[in-house]
């Protein structure tokens, strides 16, 4: 394995690229990357880099996503199969459908939707600016989609009235992560502080001393004043955990929460995108740039500085 992701880092560097991973990925496959965080974050940090091609180990739409906020840049997919469920959940009928239903309503998108949604959109956000974007809006009615779970919390945090697209949307990981699995694990370790993801159901968020994205439960983990943590996310966070500090311990609320198709990326998988550069994502541009009219939107309303339109 060693000498695999010695492979790795000769090749992207000799050929100028660079290799990003998800939290969720296997543990190999983050420790061979250059980055590694959350999908709109390592699609922006792959902009930030000189790098003409871009190796993302991910599922589909955060592939997608790198592609459309970089083109111009070479996007590979280790592995092509690797999809996310909740992505394939809505798309431009479900939008026109809920639109007709609700006129006037804003539609907020969740980054985990394919650029054809995105570009439909009013506004797009990822699970740690949504309730942030939504509670800035002149509304009281909002369209929000996909993950039914996030929209209520959203709903929660916010007090608007927030309707899911489609209504019974879902990650199948998450929706996994019940409250009688955390109090399971909270009973074996009772001194433990409970973090998850607001893509978990209601009941589960109410055992939860901190609701945040991955990134946010990375962080989090790191400040509090506390040693043990119960992590209610895809298991990949527990090693970034583990490896960003330490003297924390991090553990998966059960071992089963797992991401099958992030998990179907391998470092095998990654050295060999790397050499054949045959899974390139291709990207309709002028779809692409209806999207990132929408980031901007949704940049500037949060009052973030477009990465983009940097000087």
């Amino acid at each position: 394995m060693e000498e695999l992701t010695r492979k790795i880092r000769e090749k992207a560097r000799s050929m100028g690229a660079t290799v990003l991973a998800h939290n969720y990925q296997r543990p190999e496959v983050q420790d061979a990357a250059d980055f590694v965080g959350d999908s709109l974050e390592l699609s922006i940090k792959a902009m930030q880099t000189d790098a003409k091609t871009i190796v993302f180990a991910g599922v589909d739409f955060m592939v997608e996503q790198a592609a459309v906020l970089n083109p111009g840049k070479t996007v590979l997919t280790p592995e092509p199969g690797s999809i996310c469920p909740m992505a394939w959940q809505i798309d431009p009928p479900v939008v026109e459908e809920y639109r007709k239903k609700y006129p006037g309503a804003p539609l907020v998108v969740y980054v985990n939707s394919f650029v054809e949604v995105k570009a439909l959109a009013d506004y797009v956000v990822t699970s740690s600016s949504a309730s942030k974007l939504v509670s800035k809006l002149d509304a009281e009615r909002i369209l929000f989609g996909p993950d039914k779970n996030l929209a209520s919390y959203v709903a929660e945090t916010t007090g608007k009235d927030v309707t899911a697209v489609p209504l019974n949307s879902y990650c199948p990981v998450h929706i996994g992560i019940t409250s009688s699995k955390v109090m399971a694990a909270k009973d074996k370790i009772p001194d433990a502080k409970i973090l998850v993801h607001p893509e978990c159901p209601p009941e589960t968020r109410r055992l939860a001393d901190f609701v945040g994205s991955t990134s946010q439960i990375i962080k989090a983990a790191g400040e509090m004043d506390a040693k043990r943590f119960i992590i209610g996310t895809e298991n990949g966070v527990v090693h970034r955990i583990s490896k960003l500090y330490p003297g924390k311990e991090a553990y998966p609320v059960s071992q089963d929460t797992i991401c099958p198709n992030m998990k179907k990326i391998t470092l095998e998988k990654v050295y060999r995108s790397l050499v054949e550069k045959e899974t390139a994502v291709k990207i309709d541009e002028k779809i692409a740039g209806k999207a990132r009219k929408v980031l901007e939107r949704s940049f500037t309303l949060l009052g973030v500085e477009v990465p983009w339109l940097r000087k």
